[in-house]
């Protein structure tokens, strides 16, 4: 079963429902899942610098209170899963767009693909990296054994490319009718917005699991996935 997740490495749920999905595939032992992430660029105007972190989030949410209580709603979810984000190590808040071109350089590469994901999020949220810096990200690929860092600069060197190819894979997204994040889809078929808990998700794992070759999917998810046909971009 392929599971699609719609996300953006600057959303802290995206990470919540990233955790929340795996639990509920752990357990699901039985399940062959295939994970795929799906490019949504939340600020696709972002300064290629990003811009100071706090200021943002007070203009994002209408004011630092209610920024504080979205962002401590998701730090309070994923602590349950014992980690930790430190919103004060962040400085700023970066433009994703070369992140999401290294994690869709990864594509035909599901189980790298993850571990990717897996490490910008940390990298983010609980070291307060900035994965918007180019330097970073080859750091985080190189030290996770994912890729060398020569070749993620050299990789991530191509900026206006990389740029419309990101935004092209997000234009999909949102021609899907997709906004929420995260969105998840189940084998092409079903699909819930919102870092949905556990069991919520492990209902939508069954049914899909259960009609998985009874019909055609409702959505384009199958076969060569509509924002990926080459993992190379």
């Amino acid at each position: 079963m392929h599971i699609d997740v719609v996300f953006d490495l600057c959303c802290p749920w995206c990470r919540v429902g990233q955790l929340r999905l795996q639990e509920a595939l752990a357990r699901r032992p039985g399940i062959n899942a295939v994970v795929r992430w799906r490019t949504f660029v939340l600020n696709p105007d972002m300064p290629s610098v990003g811009l100071p972190f706090h200021d943002y989030l007070a203009w994002r949410f209408n004011g630092r209170r209610r920024a504080e209580r979205t962002l401590g709603a998701a730090a309070d979810a994923a602590r349950a899963y014992g980690e930790h984000f430190r919103y004060d190590r962040i400085e700023r808040m970066p433009s994703t767009i070369k992140a999401h071109r290294l994690v869709r350089l990864l594509a035909r590469d599901p189980e790298r693909q993850e571990r990717l994901v897996d490490r910008l999020f940390r990298a983010m949220f609980v070291e307060g990296r900035d994965i918007g810096d180019a330097r970073v990200l080859a750091d985080i690929a190189d030290a996770t054994g994912i890729l060398a860092a020569e070749r993620t600069a050299a990789f991530l060197a191509g900026e206006k490319a990389e740029r419309a190819v990101v935004l092209a894979d997000h234009a999909r997204s949102t021609r899907l009718g997709i906004m929420g994040l995260p969105t998840f889809v189940f084998g092409g078929r079903y699909s819930i917005a919102g870092a949905q808990e556990p069991e919520v998700l492990e209902r939508l794992i069954d049914l899909a699991s259960r009609i998985e070759t009874a019909a055609e999917p409702a959505m384009s998810m199958t076969g060569p996935p509509p924002w990926i046909t080459d993992g190379q971009g």
